[in-house]
């Protein structure tokens, strides 16, 4: 009897959006009178975080820091469209939507400034820290506040920007099937390590190195916690949890989340993560969905590692001891 280590990888490329009749997702931005600039959007954060990301996107677009920068996220009957939050859509459609909405908001932002400052609005620029300046002078800005403050209640401006991101839906080629289902894909690899104990048929995830090619990753701490977030789902998935347990006798199943297994601390692994950035031509500042995918290697790779440990080629989620043990007496008769 002895614990066995092998070690798996698995490769996976997910593609971001879906061709649903073009997939849009629309947002709208606005100034208030003291230089905030309000993100209005339909699109749910589930905890992916959307709204910094939709944040950071105006914040570059506008030139403004992202403390000058606040997301609403309205309901269905009161925002703008959004086809909701799946397919690994969300930075890219939402992020895209929100660029082109901030930007038509900047162009009148800096004609409000322009007017002020009795400049062209061809020669200024944003400083980043929140005042909007004549190119090459240091005397000649003024602070997003006061400019927001002359829009409103001394040149009766609304600064505004509305945006849709819109991928033109297309049908397959009858006679090929061809057809271009999404916008982009993302790439990612993972590795993993695992003990197996040949005599209880237990199975360890000892370390997982994640690489993920995202196109940009506009806030690259929290596509870090995706990507092990994912893995420590994928890792669920491989190992401890499936939907019909005890199809078609249900009797002894889990009852209740305190029944449910799942990973605990214990059994989550040390992970390496590193992010690849090669941009997407269409996503803002070349973002692709990472969302799904992460979920998505750690299972092959934990397959691949118990294979390499001791031979058993299991293909039935979860690999539970009982398959563990089944797999190496099948190997021994």
């Amino acid at each position: 009897m002895a614990k066995r280590r092998g070690r798996g990888f698995a490769s996976v490329n997910y593609p971001t959006g879906m061709n649903l009749g073009g997939d849009p997702s629309q947002a709208l931005i606005h100034s208030t009178t003291t230089g905030t600039f309000v993100i209005t959007l339909s699109s749910v954060d589930l905890g992916q975080g959307i709204k910094t990301v939709a944040m950071q996107c105006a914040a570059e677009a506008l030139g403004l820091p992202i403390e000058n920068v606040m997301v609403e996220t309205a309901d269905t009957d009161t925002g703008p469209h959004c086809m909701g939050t799946f397919a690994s859509r969300g930075t890219h459609r939402v992020g895209n939507a929100v660029v082109m909405a901030a930007l038509e908001a900047r162009e009148v932002m800096l004609q409000v400034a322009a007017d002020e400052l009795e400049v062209d609005a061809e020669d200024l620029e944003t400083d980043g820290t929140g005042f909007i300046k004549l190119k090459g002078s240091d005397e000649k800005k003024i602070h997003i506040t006061d400019l927001a403050l002359a829009a409103h209640f001394k040149q009766g401006r609304t600064i505004s920007g509305r945006g849709i991101f819109l991928k033109e839906k297309n049908d397959p080629v009858p006679e090929t099937g061809e057809m271009d289902p999404d916008s982009c894909q993302a790439h990612a690899c993972t590795v993993a390590e695992v003990e197996v104990d040949d005599e209880t048929g237990v199975v360890e995830v000892l370390r997982m190195y994640n690489v993920y090619e995202v196109g940009r990753a506009i806030n690259p701490a929290m596509a870090t916690q995706q990507i092990e977030g994912g893995a420590w789902m994928g890792i669920s998935h491989a190992l401890f949890e499936t939907t019909e347990p005890y199809y078609p006798a249900r009797d002894h199943g889990p009852k209740d989340f305190s029944e449910y297994l799942m990973p605990g601390p214990a059994d989550t692994p040390p992970m390496e993560s590193v992010i690849i950035e090669r941009p997407a031509s269409n996503g803002p500042y070349g973002a692709k969905g990472i969302g799904e995918m992460t979920a998505n290697a750690p299972i092959p790779a934990i397959a691949n590692a118990i294979y390499d440990a001791c031979g058993v080629r299991l293909e039935q989620m979860p690999f539970t001891p009982e398959r563990v043990l089944r797999g190496l007496d099948s190997l021994a008769s």
